[in-house]
């Protein structure tokens, strides 16, 4: 080595120990044969960095100087410039004998031709593009032999002169393609008098190269030039390469077509096509790999790319990685280091020309090349290439949209199109049949700043020409033209100030059907927000009306098959823009036969979320708000990570994030990151807006990570972690580094829960151990244990108490933890309870979240319900309804207005806090039973406070509500007769009663009046969980009998039809037949396990025989009259889940757990069919009205029907159509009902579907607002059905006619 070299080796060689990465550079100086693998071992095997540095400096000492060129190079490639700097002005002279001794082929010989030819030198700032330059490579080396045409091609600004240049920077190429020489000749728009100087001036350098002495005169012709040209490249320079930079011409061109060698530059891929020869293409990208812009602006601001900040990476997104614009905006950087911000927001703000005149580099201006550009075009093209200005950016639109748009056919449009790419004015998009076309964004902001003026009427255009275009109704084909339309018509509307156009259009019923469909409802409801301001001067009352129905139905939206619009928006309030249209396309099509139902008393239901998002396929176990509101993360069970906007629920980034599920995800402070956490072990780290992973943490934990949460600020980033590990299991990570920062130890069991203080002091961990820790977050020393497990005296030392998470109060006062059914909160420094809140003892808390701004906490229950808790009043003030199974998550939004929560349903929700703040709506209890009398409808069921309510079946409202029961109603029954209710509780008591004195009389109106007078003397049973049984009169509210025997909860009660007798069956295996006037008791007893039904064999007053059924797998007749027990029939070895007695009386039907149905002969009490084909528990069976179909349901939500006469399988309904749930019915099939002349059927699950029978088809869904529906009860004419949902919401359905 040189000593120059090898002296400043050894003055920089302290410096460079300490920050180069030996690993990094090791790999360019093995491909530079500076550095054999042996070496390389011996490097890697040292145990830290540093000494890997200092092995490979010592190494380098003892070599030559290819290899301190090719370490001087490996600096610049992997962004080391500060070193590289140091080591260049000692860069030794390589002997002309080392023709290969670089990668890249920089040899001084490769200089002197170049340098010979008039080909530029590389920038002061330059970025290697090894992909393209190969390509370009590649197709010169096909020039070896014969000449021909290689078309480098791009748009303004690509770098494909520079591109050209590091092409032929490459001795191998030279030396075995163009010996003759490289000669470099810029062009640009040049007239023939231009033109003619360029060639007299290229023919003058090659003539004086050759030989200076014997000079001709300058040809003074085109021709003449062409000829001389001609002759030197063909006789004097045998196979040497000629570059023409920037051609813009055709005709430009054919002065070269001289058979030679030639490589061109140009914007217009066509031009080549006018010259003779072979001809071979490379396309220039418009834009550079981010990492290779962002190393451009690394190199003006002498930094490293991994330490640029964020703004380096949204200034090369905004400009689309030109490489033009980088530049300009790195030498601008060079001047002023300072101003990342400013320059990112003036390129949002389009300010190009401001950042040119600020910068001295040396570049043309962009908008004079595009300008140029545009003018080569005809004039009628010009004129069509202006209505481009429209498009939306980065949005790609199919030929047949700009057919619509300029009335042309389709092949005419291709055409033009085809001209627009060849120029680069346009591009193509080649992955998609048909072509997709689009505009870069550089070519947008210029279209739009020269047609600023016209921009409305440009857009007044596209309208105009779609509505003619498309009179009879918008596209359906789903298309890339239909998509464009359907998306972006709202759009091109707003534009034009087209305003009459737009609420027509976005106030529809018919569009919104149109639009979901092809796109979904994120786009919807986007637009009724981005829109929202046109739209409201005209009604902003009916646009709420949309939004609302749209928010709230989202999730149905998304279902495939799709849903039927108009019966999701007869569930509107009755007051609603959505309901009135749907109400008059429900008439309109039920005159056709079309079945559609009127939900009656909606009016009567407050919907409480205000955003439902059905974000993943599977459980939702976590889900957060981004720091300032506007978006949401959300994971769970799929193994993605999906980010949202919380406005719409529109999807903007989905992560296939892990390997296993995803339990955690986490916002930065500056929710420009986002973490992750999973059952594969592993803690990831990811750009947030442009899902790149950015860190993986995978050592460490050797079990489940179940939480992961980043400090509350951005001072002292940290991460914190916690695993199912046994010891270390709770982690602080510092994300420059690659370990871990701190672990916290003091858990022995798995911590589920780890959370920052708002003050990021402390630290609060919470474990299965039963305790939750504090600690501080500067030393990871453990300060506090709080005991939970204590607090819970019920349990004994074996019993474990999982404390599942923990909250701090805004103030970081109070520290808040859920285990078990309790939230407990505790004041932080002195660690005493100040609060307990025990939840229902049938669920469990799986979380909760204090308000950041309030005294409100949320709760996350097993039971599908969210509560909010006042904690200085220590009061429930809002249960949030809606979810359809365990809630996993809640989080308040930064500034409380908000409330998320996340279930296994596998939807977010978003509630306002202020509007649940004030609602706590009444549920009732989905055992219930109706009355239809004419016109009125009675309905009796049990509310979530165990009082019994009398609703008005044609509005929902309350008539009449008991007092609060001293044990949980079961059951409850109406007598039939005009005199009597019973209902059945926990307790084994039966109570028939009257609610004068105790009823609470919400309307008074004269429908209540008539209703009131209709049932004096109605009498209803209620079941108890405590086994007994009372009757009860209304509207007196006296009690007329308590009656006492079951020992257990009553299951079911039912009276006899003369309104005499009620019967009741319990859990305790027995069924009553109750003389309920005089208190006799008849007990029947033969059953092992508990009856939940039982069936009165006919009608009849003189047939006094009973049919009842067990789970322990039998069937019994009883004479109730006597308590006989006329027939004992083993029917199922398994549980049987239902029965029902044929119309006629000849035939019952059993389904079982056992997936079979059986028919049996109510005369010789055998079994006279076994039907098999279900694969799964059969749930329900109904006979239809003749007795010869039998429908039966599954707990896949299959529903067969069956031919009695012969046991064939006639139909199998909804074969086809899995939801999202898995199912095929939203859940189980609960119940079935034909229609009296047994044309339909009607079935409940986790919806209602109404069916034709014969062709086996669903003719319509009604979509409630919880699920698992357990019955339905129907009128006599097959009109109205009515309903209770799972979260307690009654729905009365009236068919529309």
């Amino acid at each position: 080595m040189e000593e120059g070299a090898l002296s400043c080796l050894l003055r920089s060689r302290t410096v460079l120990e300490q920050d180069i990465k030996a690993s990094y550079l090791m790999d360019h100086m093995i491909s530079d044969g500076v550095l054999t693998g042996d070496e390389e071992e011996r490097i890697r095997n040292k145990a830290t960095r540093r000494d890997q540095a200092v092995a490979l400096l010592e190494l380098l000492l003892r070599k030559d100087n290819r290899a301190y060129i090719s370490f001087y190079n490996a600096l610049v490639r992997e962004s080391y410039g500060d070193l590289a700097n140091l080591l260049h002005n000692n860069l030794p002279l390589v002997s002309p004998e080392a023709h290969k001794s670089f990668s890249d082929g920089g040899t001084p010989y490769v200089q002197t031709v170049l340098s010979e030819g008039g080909v530029p030198q590389r920038p002061v700032v330059f970025v290697s593009r090894p992909e393209l330059v190969n390509r370009v490579r590649e197709k010169l080396y096909r020039l070896q032999k014969d000449p021909g045409w290689v078309t480098v091609f791009g748009m303004a600004g690509s770098g494909k002169s520079i591109l050209a240049a590091e092409a032929v920077r490459d001795h191998a190429l030279i030396e075995e393609c163009f010996p003759g020489g490289v000669h470099w000749l810029s062009i640009g728009q040049l007239d023939k008098p231009d033109l003619l100087v360029k060639i007299q001036s290229l023919c003058f350098r090659l003539e004086q190269s050759q030989d200076p002495q014997s000079l001709q005169r300058p040809p003074i012709s085109l021709d003449e030039a062409k000829e001389r040209l001609r002759f030197l490249m063909l006789r004097r320079y045998p196979r040497s390469l000629l570059i023409l930079d920037d051609i813009w011409d055709s005709t430009v061109l054919k002065a070269f077509d001289i058979q030679c060698r030639i490589l061109l530059t140009t914007r217009d891929r066509s031009l080549a096509d006018s010259v003779s020869g072979a001809k071979y293409e490379v396309a220039v990208e418009s834009g550079l790999e981010e990492d290779k812009a962002l190393e451009i602006l690394a190199l003006y601001v002498n930094s490293k790319p991994q330490k640029l900040p964020e703004e380096a990476r949204s200034i090369v997104r905004e400009c689309k990685g030109s490489p033009l614009v980088v530049s300009l905006i790195g030498a601008l950087l060079r001047e002023f280091p300072n101003r990342w911000s400013y320059y990112l927001r003036q390129l949002q703000q389009k300010q190009f020309k401001r950042i040119r005149k600020s910068s001295s580099y040396d570049y043309d201006a962009l908008d004079q090349a595009m300008d140029a550009s545009i003018q080569v075009l005809r004039d009628e093209h010009r004129k069509l290439y202006r209505d481009l200005t429209v498009l939306e950016k980065d949005v790609k639109i199919p030929a047949k949209v700009l057919s619509v748009l300029w009335d042309m056919e389709p092949e005419e449009v291709e055409d033009v199109l085809q001209e627009f790419v060849n120029k680069s004015l346009l591009f193509r998009d080649c992955h998609h049949r048909p072509y997709l076309y689009y505009l870069h964004d550089l070519q947008l902001d210029f279209l739009e700043e020269q047609n600023r003026a016209q921009l409305e009427s440009l857009h007044t255009k596209v309208v105009r020409q779609y509505q003619q275009f498309y009179r009879d109704g918008p596209p359906t084909s789903g298309d890339e033209e239909c998509l464009y339309w359907i998306r972006f018509l709202t759009y091109h509307m707003a534009k034009a100030n087209l305003s009459q156009e737009l609420y027509s259009l976005m106030f529809s019923l018919d569009w919104v059907r149109t639009k979901a469909q092809m796109m979904g409802p994120a786009h919807l409801i986007n637009d009724y927000v981005e829109y929202g301001t046109i739209l409201d001067k005209e009604n902003s009352e009916v646009r709420s009306h949309f939004q609302e129905f749209l928010s709230l139905n989202g999730h149905q939206l998304e279902q495939r098959p799709f849903p039927d619009v108009v019966q999701l928006a007869l569930s509107q309030p009755h007051s609603s823009e959505v309901y009135r249209q749907a109400l008059l396309q429900a008439q309109d099509r039920a005159s056709t036969g079309k079945l559609y139902f009127d939900w009656l008393n909606e009016s009567s239901v407050e919907s409480l979320s205000r955003l439902v998002v059905q974000t993943h396929q599977g459980s939702i176990y976590s889900a957060c708000f981004s720091h300032d509101g506007a978006k949401i993360a959300s994971c769970g069970a799929s193994k993605t990570l999906r980010v949202f906007k919380s406005t719409s629920g529109e999807k903007l980034l989905e992560i296939q994030a892990h390997d296993d599920e995803v339990l955690c995800c986490a916002f930065s402070p500056d929710d420009r990151l986002l973490a992750t956490c999973s059952s594969d072990k592993k803690v990831k780290v990811w750009n947030a807006e442009r899902g790149i992973l950015l860190r993986v943490f995978e050592e460490e934990h050797d079990e489940q990570v179940n939480h992961c949460q980043f400090t509350n600020r951005t001072q002292r980033l940290l991460l914190a972690t916690c695993s199912n590990d046994n010891f270390m299991n709770a982690k602080l990570w510092n994300l420059n580094k690659p370990s871990s920062q701190n672990t916290m130890f003091g858990h022995m069991e798995p911590v589920n829960h780890c959370c920052f203080s708002p003050d990021d002091t402390y630290i609060s961990t919470s474990s299965s151990d039963g305790t939750i820790k504090l600690f501080e977050v500067s030393s990871a020393n453990e300060w506090k244990t709080i005991d939970v497990k204590s607090l819970f005296p019920e349990c004994d030392e074996e019993t474990e108490v999982h404390v599942k998470c923990s909250t701090w109060s805004a103030d970081g006062k109070r520290v808040i933890c859920a285990a078990r059914n309790a939230v407990f909160v505790f004041e932080v420094e002195t660690a005493d309870m100040l609060l307990e809140i025990r939840t229902s003892r049938l669920s469990t808390v799986q979380y909760c979240h204090a308000c950041p701004t309030s005294n409100l906490l949320a709760i996350a229950l097993s039971h599908y319900a969210v509560e909010l808790w006042d904690l200085e009043a220590n009061k429930k003030v809002a249960d949030c309804s809606g979810h359809l199974s365990w809630v996993h998550g809640v989080q308040f939004s930064p500034d409380g207005s908000q409330l998320l929560s996340c279930s296994d349903d596998q939807t977010v929700r978003l509630w306002e806090t202020k509007k649940v703040h004030t609602s706590s709506a009444i549920s009732l209890k989905r055992d219930s039973d109706v009355l239809f009398n004419d016109e009125d409808i009675t309905v009796v069921a049990a509310d979530n406070c165990d009082r019994l309510q009398v609703r008005d079946g044609r509005t929902g409202s309350v008539v009449f509500q008991s007092e609060e029961q001293s044990s949980r109603i079961r059951c409850t029954c109406i007598c039939r007769q005009p005199s009597a209710v019973a209902l059945g509780r926990e307790d084994g008591a039966v109570q028939a009663a009257g609610m004068m004195a105790r009823q609470v009389l919400r309307t008074m109106g004269s429908r209540i009046l008539r209703l009131l007078t209709s049932h004096r003397g109605l009498v209803l049973a209620i079941g108890l969980s405590t086994g007994s049984v009372q009757v009860l009169e209304v509207p007196s509210g006296t009690p007329l009998a308590t009656l006492l025997g079951h020992t257990k909860t009553v299951l079911h009660c039912q009276f006899s039809q003369d309104g005499q007798t009620l019967i009741t069956s319990s859990e305790d295996s027995t069924i009553r037949v109750w003389r309920w006037r005089t208190g006799e008791c008849t007990v029947l007893r033969g059953h092992k396990e508990q009856i939940r039904r039982f069936s009165l064999l006919s009608n009849l007053s003189a047939d006094t025989r009973l049919l009842s059924w067990s789970f322990d797998g039998t069937v019994k007749v009883w004479d109730i009259e006597s308590g006989e027990k006329l027939q004992d029939i083993e029917a199922h070895k398994e549980t049987i889940l239902a029965c029902h007695v044929s119309p006629d009386g000849s035939l019952f039907a059993t389904a079982s757990a056992d997936r079979t149905i059986k028919v049996w002969s109510c005369e010789l009490w055998q079994c006279v069919r076994t039907l098999s084909g279900h694969k799964d528990c059969v749930r329900s069976c109904r006979f239809s009205w003749d007795s010869r179909l039998l429908a039966t349901g599954d707990d896949n939500g299959e529903i067969r029907l069956w031919n009695i006469k012969d046991g064939s399988l006639l139909k199998i309904c909804s074969r086809d159509n899995k939801d999202a749930m898995d199912s095929l019915h939203g859940g189980w099939v609960t119940d079935l009902h034909f229609s009296p002349d047994n044309s339909l059927l009607v079935s409940t699950g986790g919806y209602v579907k109404w069916w034709d029978v014969r062709r086996g088809e669903a003719l319509q869904t009604f979509y409630p607002t919880g699920a698992n529906l357990k019955r339905i009860h129907v009128s006599p004419d097959f009109s109205t059905f009515v309903t209770i949902d799972n979260i307690g919401i009654l729905y009365i359905l009236k068919r529309v006619a």
